[in-house]
């Protein structure tokens, strides 16, 4: 229902403050905490005045936060209280503890308007903690599913044993990418990670190796470091036996990032014979390097 003017306060039972009374006066104004508040009506409010409560409408009338009696007051009169009943054909606010599963509407979630986006960082939502209903951010609880995937290419033949420090890309190609957020940094061969967490690294090289190799074997490694200092191998491919032939590669491995600042990898390439190399190519991934990943730390 729609109200012109002052909406009803809804079962709000109110004690106004005391009031002095001032010889010769009718009107006061009516507070409660200090605050001026303002009766729906004469007929929702129950005023003493000596002991006697008095009628509505004859005995005093109200507009706004002011009651003013039907005669001045005077020195003596004490005005025992003024009680504010608020809207008294409507329940109200139900005292604690008062409201059950038997009095909450079955349709009370289907029939709220629902979002239409994910929702925002200090969106809030009940839980029971231990039986007891308590708030919580989404931010604290929203998780799961891939929020880093990532990969890089070699866009030129790598040759030699040493660490692949250049000709690196983020696969651009049409149809091809990872995830525009949260995306893996890379500064000379190195790649750091953008969040904690558990990660897939991966990758998978082609390379030639000609008949005046040798028939050398091929290595790639995957290497990890923790300090941001010193490197191991945590993974290793190695093809060879034969001569004047392609060969792939390929490797992966669980890195578990602790610290995005000290946590890091890179690939090297090794067991390198002259003329052997790792191909390199800018729209398609002959020599790639993936990051995914898995879940939280």
């Amino acid at each position: 229902m729609a109200y012109i003017g002052k909406q009803p306060v809804v079962g709000n039972f109110q004690v106004c403050d005391a009031i002095s009374v001032v010889n010769g006066q009718a009107a006061y104004t009516m507070q409660v905490a200090s605050a001026n508040v303002e009766p729906e009506n004469a007929n929702h409010m129950l005023v003493s005045l000596n002991g006697v409560l008095q009628k509505p409408g004859s005995s005093f009338t109200i507009s706004g936060a002011t009651i003013t009696f039907a005669s001045n007051l005077a020195t003596g009169d004490v005005i025992d209280f003024i009680i504010l009943l608020g809207d008294t054909l409507n329940v109200g606010t139900p005292s604690d503890d008062s409201v059950g599963a038997a009095q909450i509407k079955a349709d009370l979630i289907s029939g709220t308007t629902a979002l239409t986006s994910a929702p925002d960082d200090t969106d809030e939502f009940l839980v029971s903690d231990a039986g007891t209903l308590k708030r919580i951010d989404y931010s604290l609880i929203k998780g799961g599913g891939i929020t880093v995937a990532d990969q890089f290419r070699l866009t030129a033949n790598k040759e030699g044993n040493s660490d692949i420090t250049a000709n690196l890309e983020r696969v651009d190609t049409a149809g091809q990418g990872g995830m525009t957020d949260n995306q893996m940094s890379e500064s000379s061969g190195i790649f750091t990670f953008p969040l904690t967490g558990i990660y897939l690294v991966s990758f998978n090289a082609w390379g030639t190796a000609p008949s005046e190799s040798g028939g050398d074997t091929q290595i790639l490694y995957i290497k990890a470091t923790t300090n941001n200092s010193s490197y191991s191998i945590v993974a290793e491919s190695t093809v060879g036996d034969g001569d004047n032939r392609q060969v792939t590669a390929s490797n992966s491995s669980l890195i578990d990032v602790t610290d995005t600042s000290n946590v890091k990898v890179k690939f090297t390439a090794d067991s390198m014979a002259s003329n052997t190399y790792w191909s390199g190519n800018t729209t398609e991934n002959h020599t790639s390097f993936t990051f995914i990943r898995l879940g939280d730390t």
